[in-house]
C-alpha cells in the first residue's frame, strides 16, 4: 500500500532554482520552511549538490519538501568535518525530521568485572576513561535486554548476571532446562563465566579515549586547511590553523556518542591521517 507522501508526492518545482545555489563539494545543507528560525531536516554529504537532488527524487520526502521554502548550505574541507558539523548542528537545532543525532545526555553502558556485571550511566561515570564497559545504550532497559540476549545465546546465568535473585548454590530453574551452564550450583567457575560474557560482549567494547588530552585532527583539500577539535571523543569545533586549535580549550560537558562512533568508524581507521596532540 502506498503511503500519504508517495501518493501526494510532486517533483518540488519551486526548490529548482536552488540547486544552482549548491555546491558540488562536501559540506553540510539545511531545509528551511517559512519560519528560518529553526530548520526542518539537517544532512551532510561529500557532494552536497548531488545529495539534495536526491531528496528531490524521494517520493517518501513528500511532505519535507512541501514545507521547504529554502536550502542552506556549510562548506567542510572533507567528509570528516562534515560528519561532525552535522551531528553538532543537530544536536543544537533539533530538526524536525531529523530522527537520529539527536542528543542523549545519559547513555547506559554493561560494567563487567570479575565478579559482577552492572548497568552503569554516563552521568555518574566518565565512559571515556572507564575500564571494561560494552554497549552504549539509551535506557537501561535496553542494556538489560541486550545482557538477556547476550545470557540466552551464550548459557549465561541470569542469576549471577543479577537479572534475578539467586539462592546460594542452588540451580538456577535456567540451568535445570540446560539453559544456563551452571555458575550458580558451581558446575562452572564465575571467572569463567564473566570470561565468556566479555567474550560475547568483545565487539561492543566502548574504547577509552587514547589521547592525553585534546586532539586535532588535520583536514586538507586543495584549496584549505581544516583542523577538528576533540577531547575525551566530544567535538570541540573546527578552526582553520593550528595556532587556533590550541586555543578551543572547553570541557566535554558529557560523553557523545555520535562523536565517538563517527572517529572510531570513519576516523582512526584510516592510516596516515595528520592527528595533532595539543595536551
Amino acid at each position: 500500500m502506498q503511503n500519504e507522501n508517495t501518493l501526494l508526492y510532486q517533483y518540488p518545482e519551486h526548490l529548482r532554482h536552488t540547486l544552482d545555489t549548491l555546491p558540488s563539494r562536501s559540506g553540510v545543507y539545511v531545509f528551511y520552511g517559512l519560519d528560518h528560525t529553526f530548520p526542518l531536516y539537517i544532512g551532510k554529504s561529500v557532494n552536497i549538490r548531488s545529495r539534495v537532488q536526491a531528496h528531490f527524487r524521494t517520493a517518501a520526502e513528500a511532505k519535507l519538501l512541501r514545507m521547504t521554502s529554502s536550502i542552506n548550505y556549510f562548506e567542510t574541507v572533507g567528509e570528516i568535518g562534515a560528519l561532525l558539523l552535522e551531528s553538532q548542528m543537530i544536536k543544537q537545532q533539533r530538526p524536525l525530521f531529523n530522527k537520529r543525532l539527536r542528543v542523549t545526555r545519559k547513555l547506559c553502558s554493561l560494567q563487567v568485572s570479575d565478579g559482577t556485571t552492572r548497568v552503569i550511566f554516563s552521568n555518574e561515570t566518565d565512559f571515556s576513561t572507564a575500564d571494561d564497559l560494552f554497549g552504549l545504550f539509551k535506557t537501561k532497559m535496553a542494556a538489560i535486554e541486550k545482557l538477556r540476549e547476550i545470557a540466552d545465546q551464550e548459557r549465561l546465568c541470569y542469576g549471577a548476571l543479577g537479572l534475578e535473585k539467586l539462592s546460594a548454590k542452588r540451580a538456577c530453574f535456567r540451568y535445570s532446562l540446560g539453559r544456563c551452564a551452571g555458575v550458580c550450583c558451581e558446575k562452572e567457575s564465575l571467572e569463567a563465566h564473566q570470561l565468556r560474557l566479555k567474550s560475547a560482549l568483545e565487539a561492543m567494547r566502548i574504547r577509552s579515549w587514547p589521547y592525553p588530552g585534546r586532539i586535532a585532527i588535520e583536514e586538507k583539500s586543495e584549496q584549505r586547511t581544516e583542523y577538528h577539535v576533540l577531547n575525551n571523543w566530544f567535538y570541540l569545533g573546527t578552526v582553520s590553523t593550528l595556532d587556533a586549535a590550541k586555543e578551543v580549550n572547553i570541557a566535554p560537558p558529557h560523553f557523545d556518542r555520535d562523536s565517538y562512533k563517527i572517529l572510531c568508524q570513519h576516523v582512526l581507521k584510516h592510516k596516515g591521517l595528520a592527528i595533532t596532540l595539543l595536551d
